[in-house]
């Protein structure tokens, strides 16, 4: 089995699990292919680097030590590739939804792999494509959600929202996101959607501070696509638009981005100690007083 190893740049807090983990692979004879940056906290050695984008090619997994961030860049990454490759995320960072295997638990988790016994979450992504002009100007696969915002003193920005072929409203708003089940724990919450269970189908549609409080999140089977233009009100206010929080553009009315899901899910490595359920008592403090 080939190992691919995936960190944050500059996380010198995981050089001590770095040096251990390579020390483990070695005693089985296992290949590793370390992302540069991965590198770049050992000793120098004789070591396989790439970057990071290349990283999962061949590779039978990814282990992937860092928060939430490194881990949706990463799956980003696997999906846009149309790879196969299961992720195992360690938690170096301050939440951890996605990136839930605690550091204690890396090495059980690894066992339980190499030996067929891992648990897998299969998690719904989703595919963005960008239209100007009548032709498609970008398109990216995104794990947690696509986010629409006005930029730093713009004015309250104009969306136009349709689901299929059914026009929903016109969102006049500081913004809107449209997530996944995976995506529903990360800004759709701050923003008051609510969480849906990885394992639906389903999209949220989440306006952010909406001039009219009659518009509410709304939850939506995923076998439609669903459409957001840049409104005709929107001569003062620029629309950003970003993709995981990884990477984004400025567009503008006649623009059209079309959400819908995509044809592979990415596969996650799930801690076996917890259920989703737990994770969710965890880290949102659910109980506590």
């Amino acid at each position: 089995m080939r190992i691919g190893i995936v960190t944050k740049p500059g996380l010198t807090e995981a050089r001590d699990t770095l040096e251990a983990l390579e020390r483990w692979l070695a005693a089985r004879a296992m290949d590793a292919v370390w992302s540069v940056e991965a590198a770049a906290l050992l000793p120098a050695g004789g070591r396989t680097a790439r970057p990071r984008a290349e990283v999962a090619r061949g590779a039978d997994l990814v282990v992937v030590l860092g928060g939430d961030g490194t881990l949706l860049a990463v799956a980003d990454l696997v999906g846009q590739a149309g790879l196969d490759v299961p992720i195992l995320g360690v938690n170096f960072g301050s939440l951890g939804f996605l990136t839930e295997i605690r550091r204690e638990e890396i090495y059980l988790a690894l066992d339980a792999v190499l030996a067929g016994t891992a648990a897998y979450d299969e998690r719904m992504m989703l595919r963005a494509s960008t239209r100007r002009a009548g032709a498609e100007a970008a398109s990216c696969l995104v794990l947690n959600d696509v986010v629409f915002t006005r930029v730093a003193l713009s004015r309250m920005i104009d969306l136009a929202v349709t689901v299929g072929d059914q026009f929903v409203t016109s969102v006049r708003a500081d913004g809107l996101i449209v997530a996944s089940p995976t995506g529903s724990t990360a800004y759709n919450l701050a923003a008051g959607g609510p969480i849906v269970h990885p394992a639906m189908q389903a999209l949220v549609l989440t306006p952010i501070a909406p001039h009219t409080l009659s518009h509410r999140p709304v939850v939506i089977a995923a076998d439609r696509d669903v459409r957001v233009r840049p409104g005709p009100a929107n001569a003062d206010a620029a629309v950003y638009v970003t993709f995981d929080g990884q990477r984004g553009f400025e567009i503008a009315e006649g623009d059209e981005v079309i959400i819908g899901r995509a044809p592979r899910p990415i596969r996650l490595v799930r801690a076996a100690a917890r259920s989703y359920f737990e994770v969710l008592r965890e880290k949102l403090g659910w109980g506590q007083r």
